[in-house]
């Protein structure tokens, strides 16, 4: 009995790998900054850090993978950060930037943003290992925080100024927040190898998307993180469609064998 105490003691003792988890505690820092940033009511420089937390909630994860540093303290540390970040940090921008107008319908939409970012984050954790490392199951957290923020800087981009309050942000809220929580498949890039040889031409194609990317920063980021979110929906249609078409012509395939 005392041995088994020990050991748990001992356990809980070990200490935490520095790096990785240092750039998890930067991307929870970007996610308070903003929302301090959004209640003084710069809502251009609030959306930046989320961006920033966007790069490094990516960083994280690979390096401990690198460093074979991967712990379950790392990744519960990790979720914690991505609710507050990508969670109630873009939630409390869009709703003092764009929801206040609506009463009680713009903090339904700004808390249910919150809700299903927490829910997905769940959902994410106990598939681990169980579903298609290629795929997501919904939209992830961190693109649903990017549409926001990178919405917000496009506004600005375009001669915006302060806040702006229209109905369609409120519907646009509701929609990112239900597309976390469904079951619409999103590519994870997990398989991509940008250190596999390319054809040239994709080469090529890289620089030109980097040039307008450079000269255009805030529409490229806000294309990027709209079509990614549509990406998942218009795939889901398109296999819709093209399965309802394959039932048909096997359908009408059997209806000629039969009147033969």
């Amino acid at each position: 009995m005392n041995d088994g105490t020990t050991s748990k003691r001992q356990k809980i003792r070990k200490g935490v790998y520095i790096l990785p988890n240092l750039f998890t505690t930067a991307n929870l820092l970007c996610g308070f900054y903003s929302i301090i940033l959004a209640m003084e009511g710069d809502f251009f420089l609030a959306a930046i850090p989320v961006l920033i937390a966007f790069v490094l909630d990516g960083l994280d994860g690979r390096i401990a993978r690198m460093t074979n540093t991967t712990t379950k303290f790392g990744a519960e540390y990790d979720s914690l950060s991505d609710l507050v970040t990508f969670g109630v940090a873009p939630a409390v921008l869009v709703y003092v930037w764009g929801l206040t107008p609506f009463g009680k319908w713009g903090w339904l939409a700004a808390s249910l943003f919150v809700i299903c970012g927490a829910l997905r984050l769940a959902r994410f954790n106990i598939q681990i290992g169980i579903v298609d490392s290629k795929t997501f199951n919904g939209l992830p957290i961190p693109a649903a925080a990017a549409v926001v923020a990178t919405t917000i800087l496009l506004y600005y981009k375009l001669g915006g100024t302060g806040a702006y309050h229209n109905v369609f942000i409120l519907f646009g809220v509701f929609a990112i927040a239900i597309l976390m929580v469904s079951n619409i498949q999103y590519y994870s890039f997990k398989d991509l190898n940008f250190f596999a040889k390319k054809p040239f031409m994709s080469f090529l194609l890289i620089v030109c998307i980097l040039y307008i990317f450079i000269a255009e920063t805030e529409i490229m980021i806000f294309t990027f993180a709209l079509g990614y979110a549509l990406s998942g929906p218009s795939w889901f249609l398109f296999k819709l469609v093209n399965k309802y078409f394959s039932q048909a012509r096997l359908k009408h395939s059997y209806n000629l064998k039969q009147n033969k």
